[in-house]
């Protein structure tokens, strides 16, 4: 038997950690020993949605114990990082291989935790654009985790950002990430609406966000759907959208995306990053696992800049 965290409604806070099955691995899996993962607002806010006994979890990095018996995959005893579509928050897993990949020296394991979810939703969603030099982007949701990777990502590929934060504070560490200016308060306010029109907008807050915008696109240019965090629902003015022509509304979903990309080459990409410190992971909270109700509740408040770690054994 191994500990992990269960969904149960009947309890304060919902999630539980309990006595499960050990996991067993197929061929093409390996056993990893996880020591520590990160969360994410869309598998906190949706686990409600899988029901009782719902055992949740996307990121998580730790220790291979048993290799894969097919022979290919990391070797026992190889650091790794990697996501799984649920159940990664538990003492041991069983990965695909292809889920996977080698944390490489230099980085930590809390760092490493960071980057899947994070890391490739901003690295695939910025792929939307195309060659970046020299475009103009908004980012909105700019000083969450996958927003403040994007800054970095886009900076990195030479795009002239703008940015969304709620405070001050919050706008200090989204500038600090690359934007090149950073619009304070609620969104929509007239200054994103004058540093456009857009060659790539990525909008994770849906609902009246997205509404507005729909006119701040340049003829040809794509709007980046990618999260809801105010709401899944949004109206908008077909003429907006169709009358310059030629622009995109892109739905983004990860999952569907690494069925069509190379999600191992991606990780050791930007955990090589990390190395070269060009991609910065903004930790905002390291905690132990047995205090993920009370930080779930805190990230879903939105009191969080970048991402959050939760180590396993950690007292």
């Amino acid at each position: 038997m191994i500990q992990a965290v269960v969904y149960d409604s009947s309890i304060t806070g919902r999630f539980a950690i309990r006595k499960v099955e050990a996991p067993k691995a197929t061929l093409l899996e390996a056993l990893v020993q996880v020591e520590a993962f990160s969360l994410n607002q869309g598998e906190v806010r949706d686990a409600s949605d899988y029901g009782d006994g719902y055992r949740p979890g996307w990121d998580f990095a730790g220790i291979v114990i048993e290799p894969a018996t097919s022979g290919i995959g990391p070797k026992k005893g190889t650091r790794v990082f990697g996501l799984l579509t649920g159940g990664a928050w538990a003492e041991q897993i069983a990965v695909p291989v292809p889920s996977m990949t080698e944390i490489p020296e230099g980085i930590s394991v809390t760092q490493a935790a960071t980057l899947p979810v994070a890391g490739l939703s901003a690295l695939y969603t910025l792929r939307k654009g195309g060659l970046l030099i020299g475009k103009r982007l908004l980012i909105t949701g700019s000083s969450g985790g996958v927003g403040l990777m994007l800054h970095q990502l886009a900076s990195l590929s030479g795009a002239w950002t703008v940015g969304t934060a709620r405070s001050q504070e919050k706008a200090g560490w989204v500038q600090d990430a690359g934007a090149d200016q950073v619009i304070v308060g609620e969104f929509p306010p007239i200054g994103a609406k004058v540093s456009g029109p857009y060659d790539l907008i990525i909008d994770s807050v849906g609902g009246d966000t997205l509404t507005a915008l729909v006119p701040m696109l340049k003829p040809g240019a794509t709007l980046v759907s990618m999260g809801y965090s105010a709401s899944s629902t949004a109206h908008f003015d077909i003429h907006a959208f169709t009358g310059a022509g030629g622009r995109t509304l892109y739905g983004f979903f990860l999952g569907e995306e690494l069925g069509r990309q190379n999600g191992p080459a991606d990780l050791a990409l930007l955990g090589q990053l990390v190395v070269e410190q060009k991609l910065k992971p903004h930790l905002s909270i390291e905690a132990p696992w047995t205090d993920l109700n009370e930080v779930a509740h805190r990230l879903l408040n939105r009191e969080f800049a970048g991402k959050v770690v939760l180590r396993i054994g950690t007292e």
